[in-house]
């Protein structure tokens, strides 16, 4: 294999690894379905219910490289399967815009995330509420607003389902265990109670990295007190800040991800119910300033010489069909001529990588 199929195939699933990906998310609808059913009318309902039953991916002439084009999709918000393709293809705009920024307006970033301590789950729409308030003070103080460009804000909500602090549990979170006297085993204090947080990234110039001593740096303590401030809530002990490596992308997917895990509210149908009371109609990903602008362009196509050109020669189409808890291939055409044509060349839409891959923009940007 030469270099060039090596280095396209690096951003690529295989084949299992994408239906996998599927399937995991199909398996999970019959339990979504069910709790989402009194919540949504009966048209809608029967989309969810046959979402992801029908998929049509494209596949090259070995078979080694395989790209899901279309499906029968509901689009749902809450969709185990909608919204991690949502995820995909917001990994890369986000990608872009901040690589547009970087290039075009000489722009760094800061990535920063705000939580507040955990609240029950008849709390949890007033709280996010109070939270988005708090966000808007933040971003009116004066130091604030004299270093933000532009930011893109998204709201994630987690819920705590363990009732005992396990391993894994104690490897994330062992100081704020021990300054409280916990072990392993012991009951976790946020036991079904949720966690509403945002992560953002911040678009500010590249002079307020270069000197951490002049009034305009904000330091980790001063984020934290003016959070603090923010929220009146002085027990808040803890922000994360950091400054936005152009070679590391982990905190890109925190920003595109799913505003919450569908391994945490399909826990059970009365933690379902406070997710969707709390998290529907609201606006989970918000861009503003320059990454607002940004953002406009993206939609309206003006940043694509940011994206990859793909280099697969897809070949054939491939259907698929959900039988008995898995997917059946049930037909490989071959393409025509005239779809070869329309088909391949594209640019790249969507990121479906690993975490720390990086994301596939144009090599021509990565050079510059």
């Amino acid at each position: 294999m030469n270099n060039g199929n090596k280095n396209n195939r690096k951003n690529q699933e295989t084949n299992i690894d994408i239906l996998e990906r599927c399937t995991d998310k199909k398996l999970k609808n019959p339990k979504f379905s069910n709790y989402i059913e009194p919540l949504i009318s009966k048209k809608m309902f029967n989309l969810i219910s046959d979402c992801g039953s029908f998929l049509e991916f494209l596949g090259d002439f070995e078979m080694e490289n395989k790209k899901l084009h279309k499906g029968s999709f509901c689009k749902n918000r809450f969709c185990p399967m909608c919204s991690w393709r949502l995820a995909c293809k917001d990994s890369l705009e986000i990608s872009i815009l901040m690589e547009h920024l970087r290039c075009e307006e000489n722009k760094e970033f800061i990535f920063l995330t705000l939580t507040t301590p955990n609240v029950k789950g008849d709390s949890l729409e007033e709280e996010i509420r109070k939270y988005n308030k708090a966000f808007e003070k933040l971003m009116k103080r004066k130091e604030v607003r004299a270093i933000v460009k532009g930011y893109i804000r998204k709201l994630e909500v987690t819920y705590q389902k363990e009732q005992y602090i396990t391993k894994e549990l104690w490897k994330r979170k062992k100081d704020y265990y021990e300054k409280r006297g916990l072990s392993i085993g012991d009951l976790e204090p946020n036991y079904d109670t949720y966690n509403p947080h945002f992560h953002v990234v911040i678009a500010v110039n590249k002079s307020y990295f270069t000197n951490k001593t002049s009034k305009t740096y904000i330091s980790r303590e001063r984020w934290l007190e003016l959070w603090q401030l923010s929220t009146g809530d002085k027990s808040i002990t803890q922000v994360d800040v950091r400054k936005a490596k152009s070679n590391n992308h982990k905190e890109v997917y925190e920003l595109a991800k799913y505003s919450a895990k569908d391994s945490d509210y399909l826990v059970s149908r009365p933690v379902f119910e406070i997710f969707y009371k709390a998290l529907k109609g609201k606006q989970v990903l918000v861009f503003s300033g320059l990454f607002k602008d940004a953002h406009k362009m993206y939609k309206l196509g003006e940043l694509d010489i940011y994206k990859k050109q793909s280099d697969i020669e897809y070949v054939y189409k491939l259907y698929y069909n959900w039988y008995k808890n898995e997917y059946e291939n049930t037909k490989c055409v071959e393409l025509t001529d005239e779809e070869k044509k329309k088909i391949n060349k594209k640019l790249v839409d969507e990121i479906i990588i690993k975490m720390g891959e990086s994301p596939p923009l144009s090599e021509k940007l990565k050079e510059r």
